[in-house]
């Protein structure tokens, strides 16, 4: 044992290294012996040597490797604390996949090929776009499902086809009600077997969704007009008419249920015959108050009137029925039989001869009843047999055992055989693109007609330039995206072919609401199911997508490049108004980013939907009712936004007008003391502010005939007439700006120079108005005298336009200002015996009976009234307890009208939680309007009158109430 491999202690130190960093290693020692010198120098510290040893904090001690260096730097996790979230819900929540809509996953089979369908596109003349429409519970939903079950077979063995069909959402099928409109293409044969391509709208009846109706007119070119036999005419049934007739589209009438006068009213032929009789002359009445076209008039000789049953599969018209006759016997001339059809011609079994009059009643029958009388409800074991075989109608066993009804509609369909009636009625007497383009594209195109690309429209040209018009917005299954439903005008639009999207503000002058996008997918819509198309031509409806991220509400397609002259189509004109009012905000303050979201694409989702902040800061959301607004609501919450939110009471929109001529001239001076304007204000003549708002009359017109207009219609002075220079808010808004100044008192050429300024002050003070920030309505305002600055400078938009808006208010305040408050017109039905409550419920709430009347042929009585918005929340659940559900109501927007009261009297004192009596409602509603929207409680004169005008009014010794 060697003694060098071994230090004085006996520790094992081994041989020494022969390497050639000897001289590297003596450095590092002498090294370390320095440090060793300088450590004896400082305090030894035993415990920082020592790993280990030394204190750590809770929070900073490291038991486990970070995710980042176990799983590496490019993988996403996730670390959760203990308890953060309950046990039931995940911390990694599965993919949730949401669906609002029922849509068929895969294309069903039909009696036509789809490439026969498609081939059918590329013919103009061929194809009928058709909106069905009618008053709710009229038999449109049900009526389209029949024209389903005979194209689709498959459909029509399925369960589901108790569900309405076009009920496309969740929300529809469990309310029983339709809520959006949906579009249906489908081929359909006339009576001669030749197929024609329908496009055809089904759309809500319940009048809060008339802007339904209103986007599928837009697309249309005749309407189909349903119509309850039972019912007859309703609220919403004139509704439509004058809407139609406004839309310049042909009317088609379709007397639908006609199974109610047998089975529910029980009435014998000859009553059911004048019971339809009088439901036609009633809809010619209406056509004659509405129209000025003494052609335009509906009768079943003329062919545009078709009787159906859709619950039992029955459609026909005077010629289809004479057709069966025909088939059956052969040797008839149906053409000429079916005018014998309707009228007091009666058939006399004796003589076998139709007589128009005869001298026993007893042995004549009208030819017509709406259906044979029902063997089937009756014992039907030994009278249905020989019936049905009379009609040459064979049924095996087991259909004969089926139930009444199932029994009754098989019985019906193999009697009247297809829709061809109603394929022929809307093919005779609604235009096809082709023939009704330039009747279409004069009411709704901006653009004039003389150029190229109007005449290519007029024409329906499908090699022109591109040109679609889109009016709805359609959410896709799991509400996130949009797709844009319009009509092909001119052109042919492609799949991924790259668009200009011209919005609703566009104009030649202003481009910025434009977009150039690139179309994805085309379809054709078929309900519940789409079918994909690459291209679609001139004529025909079509959904896009890849469009839907500008547009709002409406817009205009066209080509990028090359189609500059194209202007847009007009946006829709709704015949309701979105008078009730919703604030709304997230529970959670965080979320909010998220309810804006939400408000974005529920406002794409709705028509007429208005949604806007207003000036204290709360998100407000205005709709024509309260069905309306609940659904709204229930999309916001549940398909765009997924958050809780709060809503506030509803209220209504106010207006603003004056009753009386200015007290005094108004003036008001530039801020640079340099121009001075001098206004009054004054009612306008009863009918002039619908007539505006109607655009009976436009600010667009040359002044000879605006001149003619005002002279001849509301007995105007010539030369005042010929002074218009606005109209306000915007274009049809429903007050009048007239320069009233003289030639001889003013300079007309600097009074011109800055009259741009002064209708912008002016239609800015009558989009708000002074007493609570609602617009102004039914005012002429007056500019008597201008004193304008002759240097440019002094004149700039930044000095009259605030001046303009300030005279307009001190004019407004001068002439005795009111509030006016929406009323809706309201129809009742209801028994007879419920027709006093109806009256206690109405007068509780401020509601008068205009007409009440029984219901001809029914045992009901149809009870119309106005009852003012503001008193209508709950009135249909009022109306159904006192009258244990007897009474059915539908209520709509129909005028303004003044509230009672002075707004301005200040010796009325609000006491909260009490109702208030007739005359303090007007203080009432301004001062709560106010508060609500963040204003001082009361008007302050001093922001709408400068010093000049204050003294002015002391010198004159005008009394005020309003404070200082």
């Amino acid at each position: 044992m060697e003694t060098d491999l071994y230090d004085e202690f006996g520790n094992y130190i081994g041989p020494e290294l022969d390497s050639d960093e000897d001289d590297d290693l003596e450095a590092d020692d002498r090294d370390v012996d320095e440090a060793d010198e300088d450590d004896e120098d400082e305090p030894a510290d035993a415990d920082e040597d020592v790993p280990g040893m030394e204190v750590v904090l809770h929070e900073d001690k490291k038991y486990y490797p970070t995710a980042e260096e176990v799983y590496g730097p490019e993988v996403e996790t996730l670390v959760q604390e203990e308890d953060a979230q309950p046990l039931t819900e995940p911390i990694i929540k599965p993919v949730r996949n949401k669906q609002f809509t029922l849509m068929e996953q895969e294309l069903p089979s039909t009696v036509y090929d789809m490439e026969f369908l498609a081939d059918l596109m590329d013919s103009p003349e061929l194809i009928r776009n058709v909106t069905l429409c009618g008053h709710l519970h009229h038999g449109k939903t049900c009526f389209v499902d029949c024209l389903i079950e005979q194209t689709h077979p498959e459909i029509r063995k399925r369960d589901d086809m108790d569900l309405r069909y076009t009920d496309i959402l969740f929300t529809e099928q469990e309310r029983g009600v339709g809520i959006k409109s949906t579009p249906v293409t489908m081929v359909l044969p006339d009576s001669r077997g030749k197929s024609f391509l329908f496009n055809i709208m089904d759309t809500p009846g319940h009048v809060n969704f008339s802007d339904e109706v209103t986007s599928g007119i837009r697309l249309s070119d005749g309407i189909v007009l349903f119509i309850d036999a039972a019912e007859g005419v309703m609220l919403n049934t004139e509704r439509l008419i004058k809407h139609a007739v406004q839309e310049r589209l042909a009317i088609t009438i379709c007397i639908n249920k006609v199974d109610r006068l047998i089975v529910e009213l029980k009435l014998p032929p000859t009553d059911a015959y004048y019971k339809l009789r009088h439901i036609v002359d009633e809809v010619n009445a209406m056509l004659s108050t509405y129209s000025t076209d003494e052609n335009l008039v509906v009768s079943p000789l003329l062919g545009n009137v078709c009787f159906a049953s859709s619950q039992y599969c029955v459609c026909f018209t005077l010629g289809s029925f004479a057709k069966i006759y025909s088939d059956t016997y052969g040797d008839i001339n149906y053409t000429e039989f079916a005018k014998r059809l309707w009228g007091d011609i009666y058939f006399n079994p004796k003589t076998s001869f139709l007589s128009s009059a005869s001298t026993s009643r007893n042995d004549i029958f009208p030819l017509v009843s709406p259906s044979s009388r029902s063997q089937v409800v009756g014992d039907c074991d030994t009278s249905l047999p020989r019936v049905l075989d009379e009609l040459g109608i064979h049924l095996v066993k087991e259909e004969l055992k089926l139930n009444i009804r199932p029994l009754l509609r098989l019985v019906c369909k193999r009697f009247f055989g297809e829709f061809t009636g109603f394929v022929d009625m809307c093919v005779q007497h609604i235009p096809s693109p082709q023939g009704g383009a330039k009747n279409k594209i004069e009411h709704s195109y901006t653009g004039g007609l003389d150029s190229d690309l109007g005449e290519a429209m007029a024409e329906c040209d499908p090699d022109g330039p591109l040109m679609c018009h889109t009016t709805k917005m359609y959410s896709t299954e799991d509400g996130v995206q949009f797709h844009a439903f319009g009509r092909v005008l001119s052109g042919t639009i492609q799949a991924g072919q790259p668009v200009k999207v011209l919005g609703e503000n566009y104009t030649l002058e202003d481009e910025e609401d434009s977009q150039v996008c690139t179309v994805g997918r085309l379809w054709i819509n078929v309900a519940r199911y789409q079918i994909e198309v690459n291209r679609v031509p001139a004529g025909n409806w079509v959904l896009i997508e890849g469009c839907d991220q500008p547009i709002v509400k409406t817009a205009t397609i066209t080509e990028p490049r090359g189609n500059e002259e194209a202007q847009i189509f007009r946006p829709l004109k709704f015949n309701t108004a979105s008078v009730i009012k919703i604030a709304v905000e997230p529970v959670n303050p965080s979320e909010l980013p998220k309810m804006l979201d939400g408000l974005r694409k529920v406002n794409k989702s709705y028509p007429s939907l208005t949604t806007k902040v207003e000036e204290s800061g709360e998100h407000v959301i205005l709709g024509t009712g309260e069905l309306y607004l609940d659904c709204v609501m229930h999309d916001l919450r549940k398909m765009y936004s997924e958050i809780d939110i709060k809503v506030a009471d509803p209220v209504v929109t106010f207006c603003e007008t004056v009753v009386e001529t200015s007290s005094l001239k108004c003036f008001a001076e530039t801020p640079n003391k340099k121009n001075k304007i001098t206004m009054i204000a004054e009612p306008l003549e009863k009918g002039l502010a619908e007539d505006i708002e109607n655009e009976v009359v436009q600010i667009t017109w040359n002044r000879k005939k605006l001149g003619e207009f005002f002279q001849t219609k509301y007995d105007w002075d010539l030369l005042a007439a010929r002074s218009i220079w606005a109209f306000g808010p915007d274009t049809t808004g429903p007050n009048i700006l007239v320069d009233d100044t003289l030639p001889s008192e003013v300079d007309k050429a600097l009074l011109g120079s800055v009259k741009d300024s002064i209708v912008q002050g002016f239609q800015w003070g009558t989009r708000e108005g002074p007493l609570c920030d609602e617009p102004i309505r039914n005012v002429k305002f007056k500019i008597l005298d201008a004193v304008i600055a002759q240097e440019p400078l002094h004149r700039g938009g930044g000095q009259v336009i605030p001046t303009a808006r300030r005279v307009v208010y001190s004019a407004f305040l001068m002439a005795t200002p009111r509030l006016m408050e929406p009323y809706y017109f309201v129809e009742v039905q209801a028994p007879a015996d419920c027709v006093s409550a109806v009256y206690t419920v109405l007068a509780r709430r401020r509601g008068h009976v205009t007409q009440d009347a029984p219901i001809p042929g029914s045992p009901l009585y149809t009870i119309k009234a106005f009852i003012p918005a503001i008193d209508s929340f709950g009135f249909e659940t009022d109306l159904r307890t006192h009258t244990q559900g007897q009474a059915f109501s539908l209520s709509v927007f129909h005028h303004w009208q003044i509230v009672p009261g002075d707004p301005l009297d200040k010796s009325i004192v609000i006491r909260p939680l009490e109702p208030q009596p007739a005359p303090h409602l007007a203080r009432e509603f301004m001062i709560k309007t106010r508060r609500r929207k963040g204003l001082s409680e009361d008007v302050s004169i001093s922001k709408f009158f400068d010093d000049p005008m204050l003294l002015e009014l002391a010198k004159q010794d005008v009394v005020l109430n309003y404070p200082m």
